[in-house]
């Protein structure tokens, strides 16, 4: 007993918490985009950055975070590096404030510059994420007011709009309504309290009442029923929409049937994208009302909308009508092999579908055998296979591999963070190999794959002509299979993705041994930094 105490002991104060991890940063990376991203009291100031500029900013912030941390570590080489993560903190936080207050480096004149690219095109959404007031409004829409201009094609994108810019706004869209067929206002009420919004969206919905569009945005509103009710007048005038885009919308149950309620055709449809919403089942159902009436429909996103089995398979029997689908795009719901069995009967419908997204949808082995049986008798000029995250073992590859084998134009395969394991990985390695010459990307990480399996993948795509890509992180390779598999890339390094999470002496753990070991490798450098706030100096 003793013993075990003190190997415990020793074993714990061997942990270290700097350097960090790859993935530890990455995760820096990614909490500090979303810090630059979101409104707050500086960005009411400053300006709110793009999400480009934002993870841009935030990359190089964690680069020079670590580099001081780093140096700071370099000067206490016996401690446990906790002194390091507080540098590294520290800096991030002072190095994010100071990219706020820059604020966004494109600037308002800019704009005008946009805005002339095309005489059809309107275009606000460069510059600042920022509230705009009537004297700006004034300001920036003043070429809607010259005569004669052909504006077909308005973008209010990434400008919020309180009441008073949007009254400076509601008669010059009424001066261009008839001629507009696409109208992009998408995040264009940020931060604003909703009945302020509801309000803006009401005179901008009554304002376009009439107006024969084929493109409609009204992404990144926070709608909700109310929202999409208050759109009412716009919608309901609609009857030659080929575009749709309900993104980010808080789109519920009620809002989803709102949705189908109020636009009265949809027969020219071709594209409806309902990405992270809140939908569910019920919203699910009411969604696969629009589908079934849109037989031209070319592309469709339901993705991370919280649907299961039985909106599952709702959409599945809607889809039966779409046969004419290019790329569809399920991922992220709780779909469970029920509802990937219903929907391989609509896949096999779909000859021209050439992209196809159902990664974390719970299909199973049984799921996934399903729709593999179903694509390798149709799609033949498929690209795109997305199936990560499903729990697919080497039971379900045989089917993978069958159809795999069967798509010539495949372009990007991605089988991550199922159980494949060796056997699996040996039977999609080989599907991959004769007339794949358009492939340019794998991704099999986290799969529980050793030596052979890795070894074979990488002997299959390095032939490849054109080949981009093969991630084979977070796997079981031995340091032996490392280093041949580093020699099959030599020429050709930038081909192989990182290995930096691979555990050469991997088995499956259950949880209460995978947490442990978690804890005990450094997630406590991640749990210091997950809480990373803006400071003011």
């Amino acid at each position: 007993m003793e013993s075990g105490t003190q190997a415990f002991q020793q074993r714990s104060l061997s942990v270290k918490l700097w350097p960090p991890s790859h993935g530890t940063r990455l995760m820096l990376v990614e909490r500090m985009t979303k810090n630059l991203t979101t409104p707050s009291i500086f960005s009411r100031k400053y300006g709110l950055l793009s999400n480009e500029e934002a993870e841009e900013d935030a990359k190089k912030i964690e680069e020079l975070a670590f580099a001081a941390a780093d140096q700071h570590y370099k000067k206490e080489p016996d401690g446990d590096g906790s002194s390091a993560v507080q540098v590294y903190a520290k800096e991030s936080s002072r190095l994010m404030l100071e990219a706020i207050k820059r604020g966004p480096t494109v600037k308002d004149e800019e704009i005008a510059d946009k805005t002339s690219i095309h005489e059809t095109v309107f275009d606000i959404s460069g510059g600042r994420r920022a509230f705009i007031d009537a004297e700006e409004a004034e300001e920036i829409l003043k070429p809607l007011r010259e005569p004669g201009n052909s504006y077909t094609k308005i973008c209010f994108s990434n400008r919020s709009f309180g009441l008073d810019a949007a009254n400076v706004a509601a008669p010059l869209l009424s001066s261009v309504k008839q001629q507009l067929t696409e109208v992009d206002l998408s995040d264009f009420i940020a931060g604003r309290p909703e009945s302020e919004a509801l309000e803006v969206m009401n005179l901008f919905s009554s304002v376009l009442e009439g107006c024969q569009l084929r493109y409609l945005n009204l992404s990144n509103n926070a709608l909700g029923e109310k929202g999409v009710r208050a759109f009412g007048a716009l919608l309901k005038s609609q009857n030659n929409l080929e575009e749709l885009y309900l993104i980010n919308d808080g789109i519920s149950e009620e809002a989803a049937q709102a949705v189908s309620e109020l636009i009265p055709s949809t027969k020219k449809l071709k594209v409806l994208q309902f990405h992270n919403n809140m939908t569910g089942d019920e919203g699910a159902i009411a969604i696969s009302d629009i589908v079934k009436r849109s037989p031209a429909l070319e592309d469709f996103r339901c993705s991370s909308t919280r649907v299961g089995t039985d909106g599952g398979v709702a959409l599945a029997e809607a889809l039966k009508t779409c046969t004419r689908l290019k790329k569809l795009d399920l991922r992220d719901n709780m779909f469970g092999v029920g509802a990937g069995v219903a929907l391989s009967k609509a896949l096999s419908l779909f000859a021209g579908l050439t992209e196809v997204y159902l990664s974390y949808l719970n299909l199973e082995d049984d799921g996934a055998e399903a729709l593999a049986n179903a694509l390798k008798e149709s799609a033949p000029s498929l690209e795109v296979l997305d199936m990560a995250g499903n729990d697919i073992t080497a039971k379900g590859a045989a089917s993978l591999a069958a159809c795999i084998a069967s798509k010539q134009f495949l372009s990007k395969l991605n089988l991550a963070e199922n159980e494949l394991k060796d056997e699996g990985a040996i039977l999609i390695g080989k599907s991959l190999g004769e007339g794949h010459g358009q492939l340019n990307e794998v991704d099999m990480s986290t799969n529980a794959i050793r030596r052979a399996g890795a070894r074979l993948l990488a002997q299959v795509v390095v032939k490849i002509p054109g080949f981009k890509l093969l991630n084979i992180n977070g796997n079981f390779i031995s340091d032996e299979g490392i280093d041949e598999i580093k020699e099959l890339f030599k020429s050709s390094p930038d081909m192989l993705g990182s290995l930096e999470d691979n555990d050469p002496e991997g088995e499956d753990y259950e949880d209460e041994d995978e947490d442990e070991e978690n804890a005990e490798e450094g997630n406590e450098l991640e749990f210091k930094l997950k809480d990373l706030k803006i400071k003011q100096g």
